[in-house]
């Protein structure tokens, strides 16, 4: 699995269980540290999900009004857990990030990877929808 890859996969599992225990920042260092070491021992990933994680908290009020205006049907908090959280990095990759670094479609498409590997049945294409929501606004703009 290439590394940046592997960085969503535990950025990922780091948010879904720092959400899912009441989004506690005091334990977020400690979720971080356990993923990376069970899940990517010796891969050089470190840096890239401590950016992921630190974008996505420090822009959560501003994704998460994203999240509600693309999905209004879907309050923020309704919303699975996972998919939430795959919408939220993939919303910081595709708001946030330097696009020669991180292209929109790429974003978009490692969401969706995410989605399918991590979510129910239907998360890719809810997580499709939703990005490619807000990827066409951008593009309008």
């Amino acid at each position: 699995m290439a590394s940046r890859h592997l960085s969503r996969s535990i950025a990922l599992q780091s948010l879904y269980e720092w959400d899912f225990y009441g989004m506690n920042n005091d334990a977020l260092e400690g979720i971080i540290t356990k993923n990376i070491s069970e899940f990517a021992a010796g891969a050089m990933v470190r840096e890239f999900v401590w950016s992921l994680i630190n974008g996505v908290i420090d822009n959560i009020d501003h994704i998460d009004k994203i999240i509600g205006i693309a999905a209004p049907e879907w309050p923020v908090s309704q919303i699975a857990i996972i998919d939430r959280n795959v919408l939220r990095i993939g919303l910081f990759e595709l708001l946030y990030a330097d696009t020669k670094e991180v292209p929109p479609k790429v974003a978009i498409n490692e969401s969706i990877e995410l989605a399918k590997r991590f979510g129910g049945e239907a998360s890719g294409k809810f997580i499709n929808g939703v990005l490619g929501t807000v990827f066409t606004e951008i593009m309008d703009k």
